[in-house]
């Protein structure tokens, strides 16, 4: 049986990475944006996915697609991880790890054509 999801630290690399790759913005900067983009951000903002870092809370871009919406697959497959009770860090750290569910593909990678092999392996991350 594999171990259990236990809540700990992520590393300062992880989330470097993060940002490098797919942009960290900080909660009130997404939600600045949003306000120029969309005439009610609200019910964005409560889809968003959230991270959490010392004292502050980010959005992980890969979330975002043009004009202020949220890629539905991911809203999606966040929202299943809710469910679950997935913690917010460890879904965004999912979604950026190699899974062999996906055959070594990266959630993130996939999330475009691929719904149904990502939830079976955000099920899977549920049950550890």
């Amino acid at each position: 049986m594999p171990a259990p999801v236990r809540p700990g630290s992520v590393s300062d690399q992880t989330w470097e990475a993060i940002r490098t790759e797919f942009g960290l913005p900080a909660l009130e900067q997404v939600r600045r944006r949003l306000s120029e983009l969309v005439e009610d951000p609200e019910p964005v903002m409560r889809q968003l996915v959230r991270v959490f870092i010392d004292e502050g809370t980010y959005c992980p871009g890969f979330q975002f697609l043009a004009g202020g919406r949220l890629h539905p697959t991911v809203t999606a497959l966040f929202q299943r991880a809710m469910e679950l009770k997935i913690p917010h860090n460890y879904f965004t750290i999912w979604m950026i790890t190699p899974s062999r569910e996906l055959g070594g593909s990266r959630p993130v990678d996939v999330h475009k054509d691929r719904r149904a092999p990502l939830q079976r392996s955000l099920e899977a991350l549920g049950r550890r």
